[in-house]
């Protein structure tokens, strides 16, 4: 049985304060919660302050990216997946379509993120999903595709079963525009399949794919209904603890 993640991705939004304020009002709107995991991504420069709050809580710590680097060197500007560790993080966000539209962001240096991250023990959250110009041109699946054997190229079955994957349609995104419900169990379904053909059906069965894209309370659970949507990765609807909460008691 497939555990739910419901992730929030703070993205380039508040500074440590409001970062930790947040968090301390978001820990008691959910901490009787078991019927999923919760993860929160803040940006880099808060990741110790919340670390430090949410200690002995349900909420587990989440970084927004990863240098392809693990460990140590000269890499000015950079984090590794050592040091997001060290400061308390469980999982990482790779390859999300803003990483990949605005900072030039390639299938292989995802790929080399993700293996960074599983080497120092971190689970990777890979975003995979197309444009609105590969929707229409009828090219999703066929990006999707790639994106998914990109990421997966030369892992073994275990190291898959540690991944999440997060469906995120990047017409969807920041947009107010949600892939409908069948739409994106349309995908999550192919995902799946993929991941099936690529490792095996066994993992693919324990995959936890979540959906990305203008979540809001209002939508979760009806996108939660499907099958194969195993969780969501909350934009926007994060910042805010109480809409963020409302999503995690989706049902």
């Amino acid at each position: 049985m497939r555990k739910p993640v419901i992730a929030g991705n703070w993205k380039m939004y508040k500074l440590i304060a409001e970062a930790v304020q947040t968090v301390a009002e978001l820990k008691p709107l959910v901490a009787a919660v078991t019927h999923c995991e919760i993860v929160v991504a803040p940006p880099f420069t808060a990741l110790w302050a919340v670390a430090q709050r949410l200690e002995g809580s349900n909420i587990q710590l989440a970084a927004q990216d990863v240098c392809e680097m693990n460990g140590f060197g000269a890499r000015t500007g950079e984090i590794s997946a050592l040091m997001l560790r060290d400061v308390g993080c469980r999982y990482v966000i790779i390859g999300h379509s803003e990483r990949r539209q605005f900072y030039g962001e390639t299938d292989e240096l995802v790929r080399r993120k993700i293996g960074a991250a599983l080497e120092a023990g971190l689970n990777p959250i890979v975003c995979v999903g197309e444009t609105l110009q590969e929707r229409e041109a009828g090219m999703a699946e066929v990006i999707v595709k790639r994106q998914v054997e990109a990421a997966l190229s030369g892992l073994h079955p275990e190291e898959v079963a540690r991944l999440l994957i997060a469906y995120e349609p990047v017409w969807a995104i920041g947009t107010g525009h949600t892939a409908s419900p069948e739409q994106a169990q349309t995908m999550h379904a192919y995902i799946r399949q993929r991941v099936a053909a690529l490792v095996g059906e066994k993992v693919a069965d324990g995959l936890r794919i979540l959906y990305g894209g203008s979540v809001r309370p209002e939508n979760i659970r009806a996108l939660m209904t499907e099958p194969d949507i195993d969780g969501a990765l909350v934009g926007g609807a994060s910042l805010d603890p109480r809409s963020f909460s409302e999503i995690v008691h989706y049902f």
